[in-house]
């Protein structure tokens, strides 16, 4: 993890650099106009806050890396790659419940898009899916 917060410093350093080159880049075809009618504004503010946010990402990369009290096998050239292979999770590949959610989705933002009366039919389906996704372990050929 301090490898990462040292890569997004770097990008926000990038950032603020390049936000100030832009600034001076917006300003010098514009001699005859005050320094601040000759700026562009939204270029520049935008790569400030970009600056902005990368520098919050490797605040919160860094205090996570000083709380967890040592250093993940990532960070130390000599550990091997199951050194690091924690276990993710239990996963079903054989689910077709994300699927009914993508769907339920998609009904939704369409009612969004053409009329609102597609909206419930989207959310029913996306209680529908929520459920049978969360409870599929407990009924049928799975269960448990």
């Amino acid at each position: 993890m301090r490898a990462n917060a040292g890569i997004w410093w770097v990008i926000c350093a990038f950032f603020v650099v390049m936000s100030i080159v832009y600034t001076i880049w917006s300003i010098l075809p514009h001699p005859d106009l005050p320094w601040n009618h000759g700026v562009e504004w939204v270029g520049t503010i935008a790569l400030l806050f970009v600056g902005f946010m990368a520098a919050l990402i490797a605040f919160y990369i860094g205090r996570v890396h000083h709380a967890q009290g040592g250093e993940l096998p990532a960070d130390i050239p000599t550990a091997d790659i199951d050194d690091g292979d924690p276990e993710v999770g239990e996963f079903s590949p054989w689910s077709w419940w994300p699927l009914v959610l993508a769907f339920s989705a998609g009904i939704a933002i369409l009612g969004l898009a053409i009329g609102t009366w597609m909206m419930p039919i989207g959310v029913a389906v996306f209680v529908v899916a929520i459920v049978g996704w969360v409870y599929e372990y407990y009924r049928g050929y799975f269960a448990r």
